[in-house]
Order: structure tokens, then C-alpha cells, then sequence
């Protein structure tokens, strides 16, 4: 009797086995799938001349600056915390701010400008939902140390390139604004100058979300505020009914060369903005890089300028681009959207120069991993899930030193295998294999070791012709895609085996 009050307490203080909001668990199929995307992206970034480097998932405070995603959450959108020499740290919130710390703080010994392209982890202290995590990983590209837009249209290039080198040709568009226009149109409400620096953030972090909130939702960030479905309030930008109908008019607007024609396009756009030495420029730049884009054969079909992308952080002093893919899928509601944006980026003339007393100017752009993995996923276009090792099965425990050798011979050929370690009998190993999505798996008991042979059961073909025999017995005599070998020939007969099916682990 005394026992259950001991086990009922024991039961109460175990550990719950859950996944912290807004945070992901991956298995090996997903690794594999987004290692080889990330390998064929970085081929396409080393041909432009990129090269590796990687910086700390955490950093000082202060080095990230007040560039923050999400200020309306506690840490200001970061996960921070305090060291024992009382100085604060955080997380990561994405790969531009740590690569602004490692070239000021490396600026003479590197090659300007300095070509970098990183891989990594990066953390929002965020409200997660649908779609929206507080870890997640980024692969970014930047060059630092060009003012020119040529700078600006080959890092444009290079993600329609990538799009390509992925199987998306047809179903993405680079889409490209500038922040001085943008500029532009909050001088034109009354929004310039450094006492309003706050207020234009809230504005432009407003419209950013217009995809995803639509007219209304961004009309009442723009005045009083939002409450969300879940009852969180966001503040608005205060804006007067004027102002808002001023911007929203620009956001509705739409201007969008579909056509080719760019010089037409940034035409609308100073006549729509007026006289104003900030749209001027903005739409020079963008001038110059469509004339670039256009010479080296990327057309409105893959890159094009657009009124409606922003970008929402606030160190972006000029050119801002996204990479939105075109293709429809089903949203909550069953209804057919666009799949959307995988990366985005800009220009950011002003972060590095936080660290000196010089302005050093820099662009890039970062691809969302997990999303555009997603995308790949949905279109067919992520590649077949890996197949799992040849598994060497243990019919016999006082051998278990001969199917060591096996396993052993195996792997040196360079064929992934593993030995069964296991309880239970052969058909719980083979079900097993069949877990692990092995091609093939290996048998040997005291008849074959007698005989110096092994079996080798292709699981592959047997599954094949395992649907198509009616009956057990059948299936029995006709011992589908298994044979008998030499053990000597055992590398041979696994390797005509996973030929046969075209599998290679080197890839």
C-alpha cells in the first residue's frame, strides 16, 4: 500500500515531452532534402565569386544596434541575456548584423569590397502562429565596400539564378523598389527628418505586412492600431485620415512593370511623387539597375520593378528586392493564394559604419531556408528521400563478430551499413530495414555460413513484387529479389544492387 503514493509522485514530477512554441524538430529526411539545396545555392553564390564565412549565433547586444525585427516584444524581438561580467548578449536575429560586426572589426585585412556569403541559424523573439518561427535558418550573400548599383543588380542576378539552379524557372519574379522612394513619399505627409525616424519605421513595417493584412489590416496600423485574432494589440503609426489615404494610395497603386518597359514605369513614379530630390535618386538607381539587368539578358519575366515591396527592417538606405514565387497554393481557409516571398534584401549603406567613422556602403540578400524548402516540396522539386544503410542482420548471436566483418568490408568499399543491434528474429530485422528505408538488407545462417554464402534480399524489388503476388505462399516459393552469393562476393552483389537503383550516398 505504502507503494502507490511513491509511484503516483514519481508520475507527477516526470518531464513532459513537448516542443517549445514556435520552435521545429527535423528528421533525416528533411537534413538531407535542405543539404542538398543549400549545396546547389552555394555552387551558384561561389560562381559569382562569393566565398564562406561564418560568424557566432550570439553577439553583443549593443553591436546589434536598434535594427531589431519586432520592437513591440519583450528584448525588443531578441533573445538576450546577461554574462557574468554583467555585459548583455542575444541571439542572432539574422546574418547582416553579425556580418557588420566581423567587417568592421576585421575592415583592413579584408578585400574591398568583400564578397561573403553565410549559412546559419537565426532567432526571433517573436509571438509564433502559422508559418512564423522563433528559430529558423537563413542563407544570405552580401557585398560590402560597393556604392555602385551595379553591386545592387548582380546580387538581383544571382538570386534569379538560384531560383533557376533549383528547378523554379517559370515560377518566380525578383521583384525590386527602392527605400528613397519610399522616402519620398512619407517627406511628401510630413514624415521627414530625424524626429520622425519612429514613426516612418511603424509606417513602412505597416506596409510591408500589406500582402498578409491586407487594406484594412495596414489602414489601422497606419492610425490607431490593430488587435489581432488572438486578442494581441499592435500600435499604429498615429497617422491623420490624410495621411493614410495618401499612402494607401501608393500602396493600390500597384505600379508594376509587366511589360518590359522600366523607363515607363519609374516615369509614373515621379509624376505620382512630384518634386522631390529623394525619389530623384531613388529612381536613378533603379534606372541604372535595369539598363545592367536588361544587357545581361533578365527580362520582366525575372526581374521587375515594383511599388509594393518595402522590407520592413529599418537600416535599408536604398534599393530593397524579394524573391516572390508565383505559383498558387491553398491557404487556411481553402482558398488559393500565392505562394509568395522566399527571400528579400537590400541595400544598408549605413550598418558597418555603426562600428567606424566612415560610411561603408554594402547590399545583399537573404534566402529563407525552411520556406523555400517548402516551396520545393510542394512542387515535386526537393528530390526523392535518402534511402537508409544496407543492414547486416544477426541470425546468429555467437557470430556476431563474422557479420562485424561483413558490416566492416561494407564500409570500407564506401557503402553506408549498419550491423543489426537489436533484439528479435529475422522478421522483426527486416522490418526494421524496412523502417530505416534500406535498399537491401543481408542474411546469413548456419546453412549459408556453412556453405560460405550470404543472402542478399533486395527490398526494393521485393516490395515491388510483393504487391503483385496474390498469395503468401507464392510469394514464399518465388523468394522474390533475393540470392544467394560467395561472401567473398558479397561488396559486389550489394553494389550491382544499389545500381540497379541508381543509389549513391557521395551526392
Amino acid at each position: 500500500m505504502t507503494d502507490k503514493p511513491e509511484k503516483a509522485k514519481e508520475k507527477t514530477n516526470r518531464p513532459k515531452a513537448r516542443l517549445p512554441r514556435g520552435f521545429g524538430d527535423r528528421g533525416a529526411a528533411e537534413i538531407a532534402a535542405t543539404r542538398r539545396m543549400i549545396e546547389r545555392i552555394r555552387a551558384v553564390y561561389e560562381r559569382y565569386g562569393f566565398e564562406a564565412v561564418e560568424t557566432p549565433a550570439v553577439e553583443y547586444t549593443d553591436a546589434l544596434g536598434k535594427f531589431l525585427p519586432d520592437q513591440d516584444r519583450p528584448n525588443e524581438g531578441v533573445f538576450s541575456f546577461q554574462d557574468d561580467d554583467e555585459q548583455w548578449l542575444s541571439l542572432r536575429y539574422d546574418l547582416t548584423a553579425p556580418l557588420a560586426r566581423y567587417v568592421a572589426e576585421h575592415f583592413d585585412a579584408l578585400p574591398k569590397p568583400y564578397r561573403s556569403y553565410r549559412v546559419g541559424w537565426v532567432f526571433r523573439n517573436e509571438k509564433p502562429g502559422p508559418g512564423r518561427f522563433r528559430q529558423f535558418m537563413q542563407f544570405d550573400a552580401d557585398t560590402v565596400g560597393s556604392a555602385s548599383p551595379a553591386a545592387d543588380a548582380e546580387i538581383c542576378m544571382m538570386a534569379a539564378d538560384t531560383m533557376e539552379e533549383l528547378g523554379l524557372e517559370g515560377h518566380y519574379v525578383i521583384k525590386i523598389n527602392n527605400r528613397k522612394i519610399l522616402d519620398g513619399l512619407l517627406e511628401t505627409i510630413g514624415l521627414g527628418g530625424e524626429a520622425n525616424a519612429g514613426k516612418r519605421l511603424t509606417v513602412l513595417r505597416a506596409i510591408d505586412k500589406y500582402d498578409r493584412l491586407e487594406r484594412t489590416g495596414v489602414e489601422q496600423l497606419l492610425g490607431k492600431g490593430r488587435k489581432d485574432e488572438s486578442g494581441d494589440y499592435t500600435p499604429g503609426a498615429g497617422l491623420d485620415p490624410a495621411q493614410i489615404a495618401k499612402v494607401l494610395d501608393y500602396i493600390d497603386f500597384q505600379l508594376s512593370e509587366e511589360a518590359g518597359d522600366a523607363e515607363a514605369v519609374f516615369d509614373d513614379w515621379r509624376a505620382i511623387m512630384g518634386t522631390n530630390r529623394a525619389v530623384e535618386e531613388g529612381v536613378a538607381e533603379l534606372s541604372e539597375i535595369a539598363s545592367l539587368c536588361r544587357s545581361a539578358g533578365y527580362g520582366a519575366d525575372r526581374i521587375r520593378f515594383e511599388s509594393s515591396v518595402v522590407r520592413g527592417l529599418e537600416y535599408y538606405t536604398g534599393p530593397v528586392f524579394e524573391t516572390d514565387l508565383t505559383f498558387a497554393i491553398k491557404d487556411e481557409e481553402g482558398r488559393a493564394v500565392r505562394f509568395g516571398s522566399v527571400a528579400a534584401g537590400g541595400r544598408y549603406d549605413g550598418l558597418v559604419g555603426r562600428f567606424r567613422n566612415e560610411n561603408v556602403p554594402a547590399t545583399g540578400f537573404s534566402i529563407g531556408v525552411s520556406r523555400l524548402m517548402a516551396a520545393l516540396s510542394h512542387l515535386g522539386k526537393a528530390g526523392a528521400p535518402p534511402h537508409g544503410p544496407v543492414v547486416v542482420t544477426v541470425l546468429d548471436r555467437e557470430r556476431v563478430s563474422d557479420y562485424q566483418k561483413m558490416v566492416a568490408d561494407l564500409r570500407n568499399a564506401g557503402i553506408r551499413a549498419e550491423l543489426y543491434l537489436g533484439g528479435g528474429k529475422i522478421g522483426a530485422q527486416l522490418k526494421y530495414a524496412d523502417k530505416r528505408g534500406s535498399p537491401c538488407v543481408v542474411i546469413q545462417g548456419g546453412d549459408e555460413k556453412a556453405k560460405g554464402e550470404v543472402q542478399v534480399k533486395d527490398l526494393i524489388e521485393g516490395a515491388k513484387a510483393a504487391a503483385a503476388i496474390a498469395s503468401r505462399e507464392e510469394w514464399r516459393e518465388g523468394r522474390p529479389a533475393q540470392l544467394a552469393v560467395n561472401q567473398n562476393k558479397l561488396v559486389e552483389a550489394v553494389r550491382e544492387i544499389l545500381g540497379r537503383h541508381d543509389i549513391s550516398w557521395g551526392s
